[in-house]
């Protein structure tokens, strides 16, 4: 599992020219999945992503999390994260999970999160999206689970 996190002032997913989701202060997060991931990747993923310290605190230093602000998130499935551009100029795509069981991982990915206390808005799984955000910072990480 891998996850781009970009600290965000604003985020928004349109589809078709409608919102499916926004955000006013949090993180914008690309979430990809592969073949292997389980409960266990996502559970730690979502434990990783609420309590990273990436906000500022009062002295200006990266000492707050997701959780310390109230912050949300917009979580946007991305299979081109597992895009494997060694050989050739077209991305290979094996890697990536199937689109059946990376939309079960994905919603259960949400949930998780949710039940953590974190406000999740999403975009449409499998669908053209169009993301704006403003990257706060700017501060981007990519976050890769353990197994």
């Amino acid at each position: 599992m891998k996850v781009v996190v970009q600290r965000s002032q604003y985020g928004e997913c349109t589809v078709e020219g409608d919102i499916t989701g926004s955000i006013d202060h949090g993180i914008v997060a690309l979430v990809g999945f592969t073949h292997d991931d389980t409960e266990k990747d996502l559970q730690w993923m979502a434990e990783k992503l609420v309590h990273l310290r990436i906000f500022e605190d009062e002295t200006g230093k990266m000492n707050k999390s997701l959780i310390d602000t109230g912050g949300q998130i917009l979580s946007i499935s991305q299979f081109t994260l597992y895009g494997d551009c060694k050989k050739g100029r077209r991305p290979n795509f094996m890697e990536a999970a199937k689109p059946e069981q990376a939309e079960e991982l994905y919603n259960r990915f949400n949930a998780i999160l949710q039940d953590k206390g974190v406000r999740v808005e999403t975009g449409t799984f499998g669908a053209m999206m169009n993301i704006r955000f403003t990257n706060e910072g700017p501060v981007t990480l990519i976050l890769e689970s353990p197994s």
